[in-house]
Formats: C-alpha cells, structure tokens, sequence
C-alpha cells in the first residue's frame, strides 16, 4: 500500500491542491485563512486561559500564562491532525463512490489526500508556534528544529494506517463515523494536549502512553518550546508502533477493498 502512495505523487499532490482550492473557493480571504485560523485559535486561548483562567503550566513560572498557552496549542495542533484525517476517513469512500468504481484507480491516494491537506494546515501552525515563542516565550531553538519533521514522520505513518483502517471499515458500517467523532474527543481528554505526562497519577499512565497522539505532542513540545530532541527510545518505540499500524491498517484495506464496488 505504501509502494502504490509512493507510485503517485504528482497525482496526490495534485488532488491535495484541489482540496485546498475547493475548501476555500468563494471565500473572502481565500487561501489567507490557513494563517488566519491558527493566528486565531492562538490569540481566543491566550485570551480565555492566560487572561480569563489565568492558568499555568506546571514547571514554568506562576505567572507565564503565555507559556500555558502555547503548550496548549501544540497540543491542538497534534490533535487537529487526528481530527482532519482519522476524523473524515470513515466517509471518503462514500464521498468518492465515482471512483471506487475504477479498478485501476489507486484509492489509497485518496486516504492521503486529507494527510496533505493538515500537514500543510499544521506546518503553518506550527510556524506561527515557533514564532511566539521566539519573540515571546523561551525563544529560538534552532537546533531542535530540525526534530519537528522527525518527530511527525511515524506520527503521519500513524495517521494514515488508521485512516485506511477506517476508510475501508466505513464503506460496510455507516454508523463508524458517529463512533470515530466521539472516539477523537476521547483520545483528546486522555492525552497530553491539556497536561503534561508528568501530571499523570500512576495508575492512569498506561492509557496516556497507548494514546497515539500523547508521544508526538510531548516531543513537539520539547523541541520547539525547550529545545530538546526527542529521546531515541521513544522515537524508536514510537516509529515501531506506527509501521505496525501502517502495514495493519493496508492490509485491512487491501481485504476489504474488493466488496466497495458491490456495497457502494
């Protein structure tokens, strides 16, 4: 499955382009609002929790809200990845019937197509992110930035074996995608998006480390707020992970890809 992603790159370029395109046409602001939204999202949280709540970070001084805000952002980021992809991929096969019934027509690069589109949408969240903190929090950290693309590696390998996983499950149960939408704000509230792990009472530890965004929000955080690389164990145990759930999630759709045309 990864073999026919990597057969077709200009075609899922191409079609990730026309997402975008398709997502902003007509609007006012255009392809500006991939900036916008995540300038927004940071300055209604810095308002609500460094203002309003007046929360703090554990590990970072009482008064550095903006170091709460800016932890929690990350988090968010990581997550609406989730969301994005994992989110709409019990729907994709149904939305694109017209060419499930094209044998040769590669459908995997449809699962990918949603991958493009947050890793464009997160990148420039994550820019906005690391300009923040430069101007305003810890500063620059440059020599951890290069540990963003290595930490969201096996984090999208990650997102696209479940994606295909519930891509193809999707097409036989139609209620999945009801399930999927609570499941994403489950695995929002057991995660490290609102805490860091060290908060995590012992006997809760298990579920917090199984959650699949839990170690990239960590090693982001680390990277670009602290400077720090992520701990080789942990990239490697995390990496090991994701290619399992990659190579699961193409066999799943691989088995079950020969009934859609008869289902849809």
């Amino acid at each position: 499955m990864s073999l026919t992603l990597s057969s077709y790159p200009h075609l899922w370029r191409t079609l990730v382009s026309q997402e975008l395109a398709a997502r902003y046409r007509g609007s006012l602001l255009g392809r500006a609002w991939p900036i916008l939204l995540p300038l927004l999202m940071l300055a209604i949280y810095g308002f609500v929790f460094g203002v309003v709540f007046r929360s703090r970070w554990p590990g970072l001084a009482e008064d550095d809200h903006l170091g709460f805000t800016l932890n929690l952002f990350a988090g968010l980021l990581v997550h609406g990845m989730l969301a994005e992809t994992v989110g709409q991929a019990p729907g994709l096969m149904l939305r694109h019937s017209n060419f499930v019934r094209k044998v040769v027509f590669p459908l995997p690069v449809l699962v990918a197509v949603p991958l493009g589109v947050t890793l464009i949408h997160t990148s420039v969240g994550l820019g906005i992110l690391v300009l923040a903190n430069a101007l305003w929090g810890s500063g620059l950290h440059l020599g951890a930035l290069a540990a963003a693309p290595v930490i969201l590696l096996p984090y999208l390998l990650m997102l696209l074996g479940l994606s295909l996983a519930f891509a193809a499950l999707g097409v036989y149960v139609r209620d999945l995608g009801q399930f999927i939408g609570a499941l994403v704000m489950v695995v929002l509230f057991t995660s490290t998006v609102f805490f860091p792990r060290d908060m995590v009472p012992a006997a809760l530890t298990g579920i917090v480390d199984l959650n699949p965004i839990s170690w990239p929000v960590e090693a982001l955080r680390g990277a670009l707020l602290h400077g720090q690389w992520p701990a080789p164990a942990g990239l490697l145990a995390y990496s090991a992970a994701a290619v399992l759930v990659l190579v699961l999630g193409s066999l799943c759709f691989r088995a079950l890809r020969r009934g859609f045309a008869d289902v849809l």
